[in-house]
């Protein structure tokens, strides 16, 4: 039991970060479709990582460089780079061929037909921007209330964000050409207990930041990442009738945009 669980935490690590799991550790992991279903389990546990380091980042800048208006942004810019560089853009790529193909394609075929061209287009280009702008801003908005919400909030998005595209796995169906598709594995659908340990990451990640961070903030931010990943499975289902690989990604980047506007929100209410 222990060991398939290191097994598929380490597969989940490889697959959705730049983190290196090579050679006899990656042989000993192995692969199979149904190991990276079972995987997805552990999504929110990437989120631990990726929240963790970016966090650590966030603070340690706003800490060695001197109390100026500018530091924040300085911190927000270099902690989103560095969270960009250890999981090698999965998600900002499947943000900008989500917007590409829903932007630009009339029909569904040609939506889905947009999203499998690696070339970015001007709809990619334009979320990709609003994204990072969304994001930076943001933070910085977090820091200036207190330094505690924004690193926790960093951390507390990164999992959150990374719960959300199960629900969507869970509740429709994978369409395009699943057998070129890297989110193929996923076309069946996860198994309630996939679902269930994927919230106990979540919800432990929550508990822990309450520690730092009032609760009904946290909550606000679970709220918007929510509503964010709602709007994004309604997107989907309207236009393509199921999920794609590229679309997950996209609720990854939206939820998390909406956990630190919940956060923002909240502040103004607490």
């Amino acid at each position: 039991m222990l060991i398939r669980f290191v097994r598929h935490f380490l597969l989940a690590i490889q697959f959705f970060t730049r983190i290196p799991i090579t050679g006899r550790l990656a042989e000993w992991v192995g692969y199979s479709p149904t190991m990276l279903r079972n995987s997805a389990a552990y999504f929110p546990a990437v989120g631990w990582i990726v929240g963790v380091l970016s966090a650590t980042v966030f603070a340690g800048i706003v800490n060695i460089l001197p109390a100026l208006p500018a530091t924040p942004w300085v911190a927000a810019v270099l902690s989103t780079a560095f969270s960009i560089l250890l999981t090698g853009a999965f998600h900002e790529d499947g943000l900008a061929d989500t917007a590409d193909g829903l932007g630009g394609g009339l029909t569904r075929e040609q939506a889905l037909e947009i999203m499998k061209d690696s070339r970015i287009g001007t709809y990619g280009s334009a979320a990709l921007l609003l994204a990072m702008l969304s994001k930076l801003s943001l933070l910085v908005l977090l820091y200036q209330i207190d330094l505690a919400w924004s690193v926790v909030g960093l951390f507390a998005a990164h999992v959150t964000s990374r719960l959300m595209p199960l629900f969507l796995i869970r509740a429709m169906a994978h369409v395009g050409d699943t057998q070129q598709s890297k989110s193929k594995p996923l076309a069946d659908t996860i198994e309630s207990s996939t679902l269930l340990i994927g919230l106990l990451w979540w919800v432990t990640a929550i508990v822990l930041a309450a520690y730092f961070v009032p609760t009904i903030p946290l909550l606000m931010g679970t709220l918007g990442a929510v509503m964010a990943t709602a709007c994004m499975a309604w997107r989907l289902h309207q236009r393509l009738q199921g999920f794609t690989g590229d679309g997950l990604g996209a609720t990854q980047q939206l939820s998390e945009i909406g956990f630190y506007l919940g956060l923002v929100i909240a502040a103004g209410i607490v």
